[in-house]
Formats: structure tokens, sequence, C-alpha cells
């Protein structure tokens, strides 16, 4: 266990509540615990006590947990003040906790100092974060894999075959002497094609998991009155946007976030593409424009009854992102009949639909998870992040150059090196190895009193 100080913070959100906790954290609980309830509770058991103030006036009443270190949540010893959930309350409480010599924790500092003290790993730690903020039962079923280790035990596990090959190819190195050479035994290739493998797979799951976590966000783009917000009011299933025949209705971007078998989806409606008629639609293009660059998709809605053969993309396609990709919807297809497309669009993707009947929708749906590479949530998903996407994706590169070395000069030297960059790449996930500047970016993002 790390030596630091006492931290203090509310564990429940702002607000009214019928239950406001406060926790505390560190070397002096047990000297806090007698000032503020008169004297230290018994370890894991609930107790009823008032919560005394400086002159032994009663600030509240009602249970009280003491952990001692090590065993608790933080590694320290904690102690939780379970009183009422007024502000005024629960305001009072830190405070008086900060008289006594805590201090107010940073966010995310209750779980960092689990970290620190060994009690989770820095995956784990992650999936606390994704679990509070899960935003499907999906989602939080796969955060809680993560938190009970299942992500991290693949890590490690992938990173104990990396630690065996380095030591093969090590020894070889170590000892030139010897008339064996190592390097040429076949079983070294067919283990780096293992551990390729065995990546893949990772890779895949992990990548599940950040579009289980993130999710995919595409834009809805087309002319004025393709039915781009009619489009967003059927996929949202109420009346998000305001619909209207009068063209160029919508001015500034709307965002909705729905589900699509458990990977979040965040749609955002923008103005329609034309020559501006004024300042305020000009603006509304413009940010339309800005959010088609950052965006994983760009629908663009075409009317499929006033134009069934896709010019209007062809007219607008020069303004769009090139490095976005571009699905067709064709509009209105309950009104349309069937026309020969513009030339221009017979390399994309097209899908008719009616965002008055919801024809189609289903078909669109698949097409995003195809898009996204998602597949259904597996009883066996896990919560990951993109950073781990990215130092799974390292680690594979690296462990195909080792294979690449060795089938083409036998090099054990540099073989090794790729080795080791696969390793401190797989180590950054679990937290083996890493930056203050990345646990300080990490733990940011957590809410305070967690």
């Amino acid at each position: 266990m790390i030596e630091t100080d006492t931290i203090v913070a509310a564990a429940t959100p702002p607000g009214r509540g019928g239950v406001g906790i406060v926790r505390i954290s560190g070397p002096k609980v047990r000297e806090i615990a007698g000032k503020v309830l008169g004297r230290v509770p018994p370890p894991r058991r609930a107790v009823f006590a008032r919560f005394v103030d400086a002159h032994h006036e009663a600030l509240d009443a009602g249970l009280t947990l003491y952990f001692p270190a090590p065993g608790s949540y933080t590694g320290e010893e904690v102690l939780e003040l379970h009183g009422h959930g007024g502000p005024v309350i629960v305001e009072s409480l830190v405070a008086r906790v900060v008289e006594l010599g805590a201090r107010r924790a940073r966010p995310g500092e209750f779980t960092e100092r689990a970290f620190l003290n060994d009690k989770l790993d820095l995956a784990q730690a992650e999936a606390v974060a994704d679990l509070i903020d899960a935003g499907s039962c999906e989602a939080a079923r796969a955060a809680m894999r993560s938190l009970q280790g299942e992500f991290s035990v693949m890590i490690k596990a992938l990173t104990m075959a990396v630690i065996d090959l380095r030591t093969h190819v090590e020894a070889a190195i170590d000892f030139p002497e010897e008339e064996i050479d190592f390097l040429s035994d076949p079983r070294i290739a067919e283990r780096l094609a293992e551990v390729r493998k065995h990546l893949d797979a990772v890779e895949r799951a992990a990548g599940q998991g950040r579009l289980l976590r993130d999710g995919m966000t595409v834009v809805l783009a087309g002319v004025p009155n393709a039915g781009k917000s009619s489009l967003l009011n059927r996929l949202a299933g109420y009346e998000a946007a305001i619909v209207t025949a009068v063209p160029g209705t919508t001015r500034d971007v709307l965002r909705e976030r729905i589900h699509i078998d458990g990977m979040p989806l965040h749609i955002l409606d923008t103005a329609g593409l034309r020559k501006a008629v004024d300042i305020v639609e000009e603006e509304g293009i413009r940010r339309a424009q800005a959010e088609m660059t950052r965006a994983d998709r760009v629908l663009f809605v075409i009317d499929a009854a006033a134009d069934p053969g896709g010019l209007s993309y062809s007219e607008l396609r020069a303004s769009l992102p090139g490095g976005v990709p571009v699905t067709l919807l064709f509009n209105k297809a309950d009104l349309g009949e069937p026309h020969p497309v513009d030339p221009a669009v017979t390399a994309l993707t097209r899908i008719p639909i009616s965002a008055r009947t919801g024809e189609g929708l289903e078909q669109l749906r698949a097409h995003l998870k195809s898009c996204m590479g998602y597949h259904t949530l597996e009883s066996g998903s896990v919560s990951a992040r993109q950073r781990h996407l990215e130092a799974v994706t390292r680690a594979r590169a690296s462990v195909e150059a080792a294979a690449k070395t060795l089938r083409e000069s036998r090099a054990g030297e540099l073989v090794a090196q790729e080795l080791r960059d696969a390793q401190q790449a797989l180590n950054e996930i679990s937290g083996e190895f890493s930056s203050e500047d990345l646990l300080g970016r990490i733990f940011s993002s957590f809410c305070i009193g967690k």
C-alpha cells in the first residue's frame, strides 16, 4: 500500500435524494471516525450512528461502513457515511471531514488508488467508469465482465505467449556458440503464427468492445426536403426534429442517440445542402460540413420521388469530405418508381427506404452494423476502449514484423526487439507499463467520488 494523504468526496450524484454517501479513504480514517462518530465502527458491518460537528452537535444520522486496509476498494482505510441525500447535508459532512485533515478527492482518485495499490489493473479500472457510463444493458454486461477481469485474462495470456517466445529467441542470442540453430526451429514460426491468430481474435473483441462503448456517428446529409428530419424522427422513435414542407427548416445540428443490438448510434441531422438564402442557413450548412468530416459515415438522403436518379448526389459530391464513406438512402421509396441511377452513384451502396412507413429501415440498420464490423452482442463480449484497440494493433504489427524478420534474415536481435515492443504495447493495456500522463487522462474522466 502506498503512503498518501486522506481524501473525501460525495459518492452519490449531486442534488436531492433519499440517501447521500460520503466516502473517505486514507491513513486518517480511524482518527476522523473517532471525531465524527465517537468511535471506530466494527469492520464491514453497517452501524447506525450520529455524525457530529466540532461542537458535538449532530450534522446528520445514518449508517456507517468501515473497511480496514488492505481489504477495501482502494486498499487503504475506508469509511463511508450513509446519511440523508440533501446537498446541504452532504456538503456539511464533506466540509467536516476536510476540517479534520482530509482533502477533497480529484475525479477518479478512489479508483486510481485502487489501481496503484494493486486492487485492480488498468483495464479493470477503466471498466468501472464504463459500467457507470453504460448506455445499454449490453454495454453494462460487457463492462461488468471486464471489471471482473475477463479482458485482463485475455491480455495476460497473450502477454505470456509473447514472453515465452522472447525467452526462446533471446536464449538463442545469448548462446551463439551452441551448434544448434535455435532460430531455425520451425516451432518458433508456428508459435509466432499462433500469437498472431490470438492477437487477431483479441483485436476483434476489442473492436467490438470499443463499438459497444463509443458507438458509431452518422450524419444525415442531402438537399432540403429530402426527408432527413423525418428519418431522424423514425429512427429516434419520437418527434425529435421539426418537419415541414418548407425547404430549409433544419438550421442547426440535431443529435440523437439510439442503439442497434446494443451498439450506440449517434445520429446527426443537418441543414440541407444548397446555396444559402441567409446568414443563418449559411452557418447551418457550414456546421453540417464540419460534422461530416468527423463522422464515421455519411448517409446521403435522396428524394426518390423527385430525384429517382440521384442527380442531387452527383451535383453535391464534390462538397462532401473525401475520406468519409457515403451510403445513399433513396427516401420516399413508397412514392417513387424504379429509375436508372446516375453513373456517379452506381459504385455506392444504395438503400431504398421510406421514413414515412419504415420500409427499408431494418436493411439500413444491418448495413450500419456491417459497415462498422459489429455483430450482435455475444455472451463473452467485454468492454474495451480505443486505446486498447490501438495497443493490440501495435502489438500485432510488431509480431508480424518479427515473423517477417525471422523468415527473411533470422536476425535474432531484431526479432527479440519486435517481441519486446509487442510485450510493451500489451502491458499498456493492463497498466504494467504506463506513463503518468496516461493515468492522468484516464482517471480525470471519472466522476468525483469514484
